[in-house]
This record gives structure tokens, C-alpha cells and sequence, in this order.
């Protein structure tokens, strides 16, 4: 029995609210609470929301306030970002938002942080952000922690809602930098794997070894992400898989080309970059799912998987969260039987 299975294999949900060819914003949103309450029915521990701006495919720009909605319509499962692009924002409006949250919804709301923009330059500008940024990010971090807290890092400023409400903090990243912060500040840490998977493993190395304890944790806790497309069949979700890689590569080339061009391009050694943005993926039956899963963790050190359904159709998505759900409960079931016999 694997060290997961002996822990108990923690699997959560990050949602982008995609908005699929011919949907509108309602309908993705609408996508959402349904994904939302399909993960509360599964036992995931957790959905989160990546705050990004100027893509015409993602409608989790106002993170906070598609949170909001999906907690009004979901009563158990923690909510979050995953995360808030926190040089977008001053710390105060931030912990006024999730203040509001925790206050509205109590012991179900995360927060996430990240440093990057979210989108290109030129919508960087338009949101006011300058390249220095991203500079003052640890700074920001610990002003957010006081506003959160119980005592301001900001003399004469307290945050009405989010005072003493100490909403959990996340350090989101894909290099080494948001891995030796969230050591120094003994904070979570979610590696991006499941769209830039090139430095995981020397950063939860990084992480583990350099991590002080806080107030907030006393140990590591690395979450990791990974793409997941299960299906009855290896061939159905195989076929899933295939039409969501090409939807990414539509999202990020100019032009109007067909599947069969996509897929061409994807043999080039362009479109093998980009193709290995997804190279954390599991794709296929829920046994096989369930076999990846459980060694992707093993490897990657993660205590918690965060896990991207990728299928265009919301019908699709919602079978993959069941189906990954319960293969891995019965790995776990599977596991008590055995320690119980043996």
C-alpha cells in the first residue's frame, strides 16, 4: 500500500469556467455551480477559481465574486482562489473580499496567492499594474496576513470585513521563488503542474526542506496540479482529451485552422511546447485514472492533488469528477479491507 493510500488520497478541483464554443458567461457560470455541487456530492475537498483577465474562453476574471455565488449555491465544500494575482490588487480590497466571504460563509473559504499578471502586457497596463509589481509581492503578503489577522501591519487601517477572520493563505507558483517563499512563511504551497510542469519536483524538494512552521501550519503541505479526463472507456477519454488539447492550442495561436491542421501542428516543435504544458495528465478508465493518480502523487510528494477536469462539454467534466472520485475511494476502501485482514 502506497503512502497515499495509507494517508488518504486528498483530491480537490480547479475550475477556470471555461465558456465552451456557442455558451455564454451565464451558462459557464452556470457550469460551475453544477461542478461545484457534483464535488461536494464526490467528498473533494476543495474547488478553486484562477483569477485570469482578457481571455474570451475563462469567466473567472472576478474571482472573488464567482466564489460568492457558487458558496450560495453549495453548503459543505471549501471555495477559494487559486488563486488571486495578489499585485493586481492592494492587500486591503483583497482581504475586505475575502473577509466578506469567510464572514458570509465560515471555515469554507481559501485564498490563493500568485504573483503574475493573469494575462498579456498590454491587459497588465490596462489593469494598471506596472512590470515592478510583482516586486513588492512578499510585502503584500504579509500586509494581507495582518488585515486578516488580529493586529494591522498598517498602522490606523483595519479591514472591516476580513479583521480576525484569518482566511487560510496558499502560495501558488511553478518556480522556485513561490517555493522558498512559502517555506520562509511556512504557508502551503500549490505547484502549477498541470499547465507548467517543468520545475516541480526541485520545488517541493525546495518547499519541504527549507519550510519554518507558523501560527497558521506546523508542517509542509504541498498541492499539486494535474489534468484528468476520465471516461468509461480509454478510447472515449482519449477522444475527449484530444478535443480539449486542441481547444488550448486554438486559444493560444492566431488563425482559423482545423482539426487536422491542429493536429499536425502538434508533431512540430512548437506545438510540442505546448503540448507539454499538459504533461501531467491522466487520461482514460477510472482504474487507469485512479493507477496515475495515485503514482503522480507518490512522486510529486504532493499531500493533496488539485485536479483540472479537462472536457469541452460540462456533461463530460461532471462524469470525470464522479468517476475520479469514487476510483480513488475504492483504493481506499480496497486498502482498509487489507489492513483489517491482514
Amino acid at each position: 500500500m502506497t503512502r497515499t493510500a495509507q494517508a488518504g488520497l486528498r483530491l480537490s478541483i480547479l475550475d477556470l469556467a471555461p465558456i465552451a464554443p456557442g455558451e455564454t458567461v451565464a451558462q459557464a457560470i452556470a457550469n460551475s455551480v453544477a461542478l461545484a455541487q457534483a464535488a461536494e456530492r464526490s467528498g473533494y475537498e476543495r474547488v478553486w477559481y484562477a483569477e485570469h483577465h482578457n481571455m474570451a474562453r475563462i469567466a473567472s476574471s472576478a474571482t472573488s465574486l464567482l466564489i460568492g455565488h457558487v458558496a450560495g449555491h453549495t453548503s459543505t465544500i471549501r471555495l477559494g482562489a487559486g488563486g488571486i494575482m495578489l499585485p493586481n490588487h492592494s492587500p486591503l480590497v483583497i482581504a475586505e473580499q475575502f473577509g466578506t466571504l469567510a464572514s458570509l460563509h465560515p471555515g469554507r473559504i481559501d485564498l490563493g496567492l500568485g504573483r503574475a499578471p493573469g494575462s498579456d502586457q498590454v491587459t497588465m497596463r490596462a489593469m494598471r499594474r506596472t512590470p515592478m509589481s510583482a516586486e513588492s509581492f512578499p510585502q503584500d503578503i504579509r500586509e494581507l496576513q495582518g488585515y486578516l489577522g488580529d493586529e494591522s501591519a498598517v498602522e490606523g487601517v483595519r479591514a472591516t470585513p476580513g479583521a480576525g477572520t484569518n482566511v487560510p493563505l496558499y502560495i501558488l507558483g511553478s518556480s522556485l521563488f513561490g517555493a522558498r517563499l512559502a517555506a520562509a512563511y511556512g504557508l502551503p504551497y500549490a505547484f502549477a503542474s498541470h499547465f507548467s510542469p517543468g520545475l516541480l519536483h526541485e520545488a517541493v524538494a525546495l518547499y519541504r526542506s527549507e519550510f519554518t512552521p507558523s501560527a497558521q501550519l506546523a508542517e509542509p503541505y504541498v498541492i499539486a496540479g494535474v489534468n484528468v479526463v476520465a471516461a468509461p472507456s480509454s478510447e472515449e477519454a482519449r477522444q475527449r482529451f484530444e478535443a480539449t488539447r486542441r481547444i488550448l492550442v486554438r486559444g493560444l495561436v492566431k488563425g482559423d485552422y482545423s482539426d487536422e491542421e491542429i493536429d499536425a501542428f502538434l508533431t512540430t516543435p512548437n506545438g510540442r511546447q505546448l503540448a507539454s504544458m499538459l504533461t501531467y495528465t491522466a487520461v482514460g478508465t477510472p482504474d487507469e485514472v485512479r493507477e496515475y493518480l495515485t503514482a503522480f502523487a507518490e512522486q510529486a510528494r504532493a499531500d493533496e492533488l488539485i485536479v483540472a477536469h479537462q472536457s469541452t462539454r460540462i456533461a463530460d467534466r461532471l462524469e470525470s469528477v464522479a468517476l475520479t472520485a469514487n476510483a480513488i475511494a475504492g483504493v481506499l476502501t480496497e486498502s482498509h479491507v487489507d489492513d483489517s485482514s491482514s
